[in-house]
C-alpha cells in the first residue's frame, strides 16, 4: 500500500511587537516550540516580524538564535524581514531547515508600502524540503496570479505567503476607518488566497500579524484547492493543519483536460 504524502503546516499570527520588546525573537522561539508540540513540519511567521528597527542580515545574531531553535526542535521555519544583501536592501524571506541551516531565500518582487530604500527582487523561487516542494510569495505578490503560475510550473505544491496586509481608505470610498471596511478587505484577502489555491491546484498558507492598527487586516489561513482548512482572525495565536499532498495529483486528473 502506497503511503499518503502529507505535511503538517503551522502559521503563527503573532503581534508585531509587544511594547517593551525591540524584537520578536523570544516570541518566535516560543511559537516554534508550540508548533513542534503540534507535530508541525514547518512554521511560517508574518512579514517583517523579527526586529523593530534593525535591517537584518543572514548572519545577524537574532537569526542565528532562531536557527538554533529550529535545529533543537527539528522543524522548518519561514521568516521575513528587511535584509541587506550585498549592500542592497530587500524585503527578504528566509527558509530554515530542520538542522538550523538557511536553505534559501526569496526577495519580494511586487513592492507596496515597503520601507524606504527597499528594492524589488527579480524572480520566483522553489525550494525542496523533505515533505514537499514549496514556493514563497510576500504580501502584495498575492495580487499577481502570474507569479503563482510560474511557481506552479516549477513544481510548487505549497506556497507560503507572509503578509502585513493594510488597506487604503479611498479603496472603500471612505474618509474614516470603520469595521465594515475592514470586513470587506478581509473578504478580499480571503478570496485571493482561495483563488490562488484553486486556479493553480495547490495549497496556500497565508500568515498575517495580529494587531489593533486601524488599517491592518489580521487574517491567516491554510487553504486547499477547494476550501479553507484552518483560519484565525483578529487575535494572536497558532493554527495548524495536516494537508494531504496527494490531493493535488487527484485534482489534476479531474481538471487537467480543461487546462
Amino acid at each position: 500500500m502506497v503511503k499518503e504524502r502529507s505535511a503538517v503546516i503551522a502559521l503563527a499570527q503573532i503581534k508585531y511587537f509587544d511594547s517593551f520588546e525591540k524584537h520578536n525573537v523570544r516570541k518566535i522561539k516560543r511559537y516554534i516550540q508550540l508548533a513542534k508540540k503540534k507535530k508541525a513540519d514547518i512554521i511560517c511567521f508574518p512579514e517583517s516580524c523579527v526586529h523593530k528597527n534593525d535591517f537584518m542580515s543572514f548572519n545577524h545574531k537574532l537569526i542565528k538564535e532562531i536557527k538554533e531553535e529550529c535545529k533543537k526542535h527539528s522543524i522548518w521555519c519561514i521568516l521575513n524581514d528587511d535584509m541587506v544583501i550585498r549592500g542592497k536592501l530587500y524585503n527578504t524571506t528566509i527558509l530554515i531547515d530542520r538542522k538550523g541551516k538557511i536553505r534559501g531565500h526569496y526577495r519580494k518582487i511586487h513592492l507596496y508600502g515597503d520601507s524606504e530604500g527597499v528594492i524589488p527582487g527579480k524572480k520566483p523561487k522553489i525550494f525542496e524540503t523533505d515533505f514537499a516542494k514549496i514556493g514563497i510569495a510576500v504580501c502584495w505578490d498575492l495580487a499577481y496570479p502570474n507569479l503563482f503560475k510560474k511557481m506552479k510550473k516549477k513544481g510548487a505544491e505549497i506556497i507560503f505567503c507572509p503578509v502585513s496586509w493594510r488597506y487604503e481608505l479611498h479603496a472603500h470610498g471612505a474618509r474614516k476607518y470603520e469595521e465594515k471596511h475592514k470586513k470587506k478587505e478581509k473578504a478580499t484577502l480571503k478570496s485571493l488566497v482561495m483563488t490562488r489555491a484553486f486556479e493553480n491546484i495547490l495549497f496556500v498558507a497565508l500568515c498575517s500579524p495580529a494587531g489593533k492598527e486601524e488599517d491592518l487586516v489580521s487574517y491567516s489561513a491554510i487553504c486547499s484547492p477547494h476550501k479553507i482548512l484552518a483560519e484565525i482572525k483578529n487575535k494572536e495565536g497558532l493554527i495548524v493543519s495536516k494537508i494531504n499532498l496527494d490531493e493535488i495529483e487527484k485534482l489534476h486528473k479531474v481538471y487537467g483536460k480543461f487546462r
